[in-house]
Parts: C-alpha cells; sequence; structure tokens
C-alpha cells in the first residue's frame, strides 16, 4: 500500500513540474519547451527545461508562448505568407542580428536604382528598397536582414539623375 500511495504522489509531483514549463511555438512548427526568463522588444530570452543556459530566440519566429505555471496563451507574432513577388508589400526589413534568431538563412537579394536616376534622393531610396523587397518576395522570404544601405553620389548630386541607391540584405525564411 505505502509503494501505489509513493508511485502515486511521484506522479503528481511530475505532473506538476511538466505543468510549469513554458512551451514557445515557432511559425515553422516547432515547439521548444523550456523556462521563459524575458520577453524584451524584439526577442524572447528562454531556458531549456533542466538547464541554466540562457538562449535567445527573435519574436518574427515566434507564433505564441503558452505559458506552464498559468496557462496563459501569449500570441507574439502572425505569420507573414508571401507566395508570389506581388507580396512584396508583406517583406519585413531587420537591421539587426538579434531579430534573425529562430529564422533560416536564405540568398542574398539587392535593389537598386539605375544608373540614370530620374528620382530626388529620397525617392530613389525608396525604389531602391522596393526593389529589394521584391527580390526577396520572389524567393520566398519574408524578411530581409539589411547588410548594406548605400547612395552613390555624382559630380551633379543636386540635379535629376545624380544619385543611384543600392541596398543589400539576406533573405530569411521561417
Amino acid at each position: 500500500m505505502k509503494k501505489i500511495i509513493l508511485v502515486f504522489a511521484m506522479m503528481i509531483a511530475g505532473s506538476l513540474v511538466n505543468a510549469q514549463v513554458d512551451v514557445i511555438t515557432k511559425h515553422s512548427g516547432e515547439v521548444v519547451k523550456g523556462k521563459v526568463v524575458r520577453v524584451e522588444e524584439y526577442t524572447i530570452v528562454y531556458k531549456y527545461d533542466g538547464e541554466d543556459a540562457e538562449n535567445s530566440i527573435g519574436k518574427y519566429a515566434i507564433e505564441k508562448i503558452v505559458y506552464g505555471k498559468s496557462g496563459r496563451v501569449e500570441e507574439v507574432t502572425e505569420k507573414i505568407a508571401i507566395s508570389s513577388e506581388d507580396d512584396w508589400e508583406k517583406v519585413v526589413i531587420l537591421e539587426d542580428k538579434a531579430y534573425i534568431a529562430g529564422l533560416k538563412k536564405g540568398e542574398e537579394v539587392r535593389g537598386k536604382t539605375g544608373l540614370v536616376n530620374f528620382q530626388t534622393g529620397n525617392t530613389g531610396d525608396k525604389k531602391a528598397e522596393k526593389k529589394l523587397k521584391m527580390a526577396a518576395a520572389a524567393i520566398g522570404c519574408p524578411f530581409i536582414l539589411l547588410t548594406s544601405d548605400k547612395t552613390t553620389v555624382g559630380a551633379n548630386s543636386n540635379a535629376i539623375g545624380g544619385s543611384q541607391a543600392i541596398k543589400k540584405g539576406i533573405g530569411y525564411k521561417y
């Protein structure tokens, strides 16, 4: 009888411990079990169950967190679906490497205005950004880590056609 009570008590204690494990669900379908340490502006810091090392993952990779202690579900980000180049407006440009943690690296993408630019500086920059996003959407990447953003200036930089905007980045997927 004592053995049965001991086994039953161990099962209850085990289920209480498991109930306090937080479950992080990624947009890729992967599930991470552990303890959420803190939620920052663009990242989530967590520890794997039974470990002390802190890990970080970008919020863009996370669908939701289910907190084991309270059972509360926190929706983190919506999945961005890119099906063709027409979805270029959905592409998000990221400027910090911390934001891509948990995403899969894709190909390098590039957007630029032509050598003879009939745009003003700001309009040329927006045109290069649009081309960069279109290139990422064409390969199915909803995210771009911006690696280079420069404007080359010619002799007539104040005149129309005097500058060229060039943007480069790396596409990322779930």
